[in-house]
């Protein structure tokens, strides 16, 4: 049985202020959950989320990482830079950064690579958009996504990734997955990680990055393959996070 993992993606949001009232509101009630959190926050706020997390089982992330590992690359992040401040995950290939920043399948696969020779666990996000679904290409989108990265890390460092499936047309369409639609894009995944290495497939962690809620956490956790979820705007409200942590 995966025990199941419900990360926190913050986004461009927070501030000093709001994340010592969040995290304090979260580690109140969070106690001995059944399940893994992560919070995944801003790089300027790793230090103070790190010292704010110390005492706690919620676990630290990045949002972003860089495929160097030091030189003259203004700007970017390190996986090293990660490790000083107590990060265990990183997201790698969200859909924003795929759209907004022009992030490549060979470029998320290369920080996929990196996080992994660093020690971190990248929570690798995959999804179609709305126009690539209603083509009926999402097996052959999402496949193309995760083939990538399953191509160029080693088949025994593939328990050691966290995938996140993140129905781009149903974040903010007015659309909205089914927990059996969900499900069978995770099955779907689940049979390309097989492909790669049978054990390891059935002890990496399935995410679902489509606007889980406290109101529907409970039947998308209730999938078979269906490992948790990566949050984004519950994430950044404590009661709601906290309910979706109790419906994992």
């Amino acid at each position: 049985m995966r025990r199941k993992l419900v990360a926190g993606n913050w986004k461009m949001n927070g501030s000093i202020a709001a994340n010592a009232l969040l995290l304090a509101e979260i580690k109140a009630e969070f106690g001995n959950a059944a399940c893994d959190a992560a919070v995944c926050v801003p790089a300027p706020y790793l230090a103070q989320c790190q010292a704010l997390l110390s005492d706690s089982a919620i676990a630290l992330g990045a949002q972003d990482l860089s495929i160097h590992e030091a030189g003259a690359y203004t700007g970017e992040v390190s996986a090293t830079m990660l490790l000083e401040f107590a990060c265990r995950y990183v997201i790698v290939g969200h859909s924003e950064r795929r759209a907004y920043f022009g992030e490549t399948d060979e470029l998320v696969a290369q920080k996929t690579a990196r996080a992994l020779r660093a020690g971190l666990v990248p929570i690798v996000c995959v999804g179609e958009t709305l126009a690539q679904r209603e083509a009926g290409q999402t097996d052959a989108i999402v496949g193309q996504q995760i083939d990538a990265v399953l191509s160029l890390i080693a088949e025994n460092d593939l328990a050691k990734i966290v995938v996140a499936y993140e129905p781009v047309w149903a974040i903010g369409t007015g659309k909205t997955a089914t927990p059996e639609m969900a499900q069978e894009v995770h099955a779907m995944l689940r049979k390309r990680l097989s492909a790669k290495n049978t054990q390891a497939a059935t002890e990496v962690k399935i995410l679902y990055g489509g606007s889980m809620k406290p109101e529907n956490a409970k039947e998308l956790l209730a999938m078979p393959d269906i490992d948790g979820g990566l949050i984004g705007g519950a994430a950044l409200k404590a009661a709601d996070f906290l309910s979706i942590i109790c419906a994992a």
